[in-house]
């Protein structure tokens, strides 16, 4: 519970600097810039280090990407109805197609399934939604972004993306052990994401931008919270015949807010940000109640 307390808490900490001009009106950029090229780079090398694959755990690990799939799906074929800016596009597929599943998901879990099911939860956040991230979510944010890059330029994006790189790093360093100083200076680092990225949403967060983007805004909190996992249930439960407990732990994952990772990145990437600011703070609050209904949905698989 004190992670979602401290979610909250610092997003509006983000709100009362922007408010009483405590901050420059672009210190977000800097914020950014430390989570992408710092805090990201350190979760992930402290996270994917020692983390062991089981077959059992396919499900959880193929679940974001398959999320994410949906979610280019979807908003592709809507933005062509409803004639979405390639920004607004672009946004909705990254953000509403990437979970919180970490500084929401494994407090989440660890209420409603236990300690046991944490383990999962990190194999769902590390190989699963930074992963997708740093490859078809780098991808797909050059792609819808104002630029116009080419193939060379989105693999070189997405090689150059430093949780990318941390992510090579760690699985080459998989069979050594870290000393303990490491280990405490990648958890300093790695926690600060969360702190400062809801920071970041709080200082773009402006209610007052509200106009012209209900309609994706309303979209994407659906597919969220209702429809994306939904369509994974679907496939799972409905297509696979799978059930059990890692299956019911990994559906819970797909109904998570909006990640804020995912956000900083659309947000670099000029992806709509007032729609990305706003759909991650209402997306992440309205989460909480929808999770124990979903909660209690998956009881049956």
């Amino acid at each position: 519970m004190s992670n979602i307390i401290l979610l909250f808490f610092c997003m509006l900490i983000g709100v009362a600097l922007r408010r009483y001009g405590r901050v420059p009106d672009n210190a977000h950029l800097a914020i950014n810039g430390f989570i992408v090229n710092v805090s990201l780079p350190a979760l992930t090398l402290l996270q994917i280090h020692g983390i062991k694959l089981q077959s059992t755990l396919a499900y959880a690990v193929a679940m974001p990407w398959l999320l994410f799939i949906i979610a280019a799906l979807f908003f592709w074929g809507l933005s062509r109805f409803l004639h979405f800016t390639p920004a607004t596009t672009g946004g909705l597929i990254l953000v509403a197609g990437l979970g919180n599943t970490s500084f929401v998901g494994l407090p989440m879990i660890e209420s409603f399934y236990g300690a046991n099911g944490m383990p999962i939860g990190i194999l769902i956040d590390q190989l699963g939604t930074y992963l997708v991230l740093s490859t078809l979510g780098i991808a797909v944010a050059a792609l819808f972004s104002s630029a116009t890059p080419s193939g060379a330029g989105i693999l070189k994006r997405i090689c150059t993306f430093p949780p990318f790189i941390a992510l090579f790093v760690s699985l080459l360093l998989w069979p050594v052990d870290y000393p303990d100083w490491l280990i405490a200076v990648l958890r300093r680092l790695g926690d600060t994401l969360a702190p400062l990225a809801l920071v970041s949403v709080g200082l773009q967060l402006r209610l007052d931008q509200l106009s012209g983007i209900k309609l994706p805004l309303s979209l994407g909190i659906a597919f969220k919270l209702l429809v994306g996992p939904a369509l994974v249930m679907l496939v799972y439960v409905g297509l696979l015949r799978a059930a059990g407990n890692v299956v019911q732990i990994t559906l819970f994952e797909s109904a998570m807010g909006p990640m804020i990772g995912a956000s900083i990145v659309a947000i670099q990437h000029g992806l709509n940000p007032p729609l990305i600011t706003l759909l991650v703070g209402i997306g992440i609050t309205a989460s909480f109640l929808s999770l124990p209904l979903w909660w209690y949905v998956l009881q049956g698989v």
